[in-house]
């Protein structure tokens, strides 16, 4: 096994089970809309792309033909989608949020109205982590020439999927960039209505 193939498997793991941790650790602390964000979140990765990307299931390839057999071996098929959901709920999702709300000077009332300048740090860091990824972590497995289902946060699906553009001789897609340019607006606004309703 490769450094590059370990470090990818604790990146993994480590996304996905950190915030569990660290959720537990500090639920006392956090509003009471939180729970219901990261079930949300992590339901909506996974039917909108997640399962989608790990089976195949339209016009695609599953993940164990796009990867090393070490790493199917360390991520099974059956837990990928589970791992990467919960990567993308808590580290990104609730990290997003977070990461909003401390730059906002810890204002809550950034989750009582839209406000264009928190948002557009969530947006920012959905898009800049999943350039990241597909850059660093996973350019094998989604880049150009991979063929990825269709799924329902990724309408366009593989019919169109034009090369965004490329770094380091890495290529970051259209498709796979779709996901996390459509949740962001819909997750602020979802975080909004609970904030209000349960405040």
């Amino acid at each position: 096994m490769s450094f590059e193939e370990i470090r990818f498997i604790f990146v993994v793991y480590a996304s996905s089970i950190l915030p569990i941790i660290l959720f537990m650790k500090y639920r006392s602390q956090l509003p009471n809309w939180v729970p219901i964000i990261y079930v949300g979140s992590f339901i909506v990765c996974a039917l909108g792309w997640e399962i989608w990307f790990t089976y195949g299931l339209i016009n695609g390839e599953p993940i164990i033909e796009r990867r090393a057999d070490v790493l199917n071996q360390w991520i099974p098929l059956h837990l990928n989608w589970i791992v990467n959901s919960l990567a993308d709920a808590g580290t990104v999702c609730l990290g997003g949020l977070y990461l909003m709300w401390a730059l906002n000077n810890k204002e809550q009332s950034i989750f009582l109205k839209w406000r264009w300048g928190p948002f557009l740090i969530l947006l920012a860091w959905c898009i800049g982590q999943n350039l990241f990824v597909e850059l660093f972590l996973y350019y094998d497995q989604l880049g150009e020439g991979k063929n990825l289902s269709w799924a329902p946060l990724i309408p366009t699906g593989n019919i169109f999927n034009p090369l965004i553009f490329e770094f380091n001789e890495r290529s970051v897609m259209f498709q796979t960039q779709l996901p996390w340019i459509i949740l962001p607006p819909f997750l602020y606004m979802t975080v909004i209505k609970l904030a209000n309703k349960r405040n």
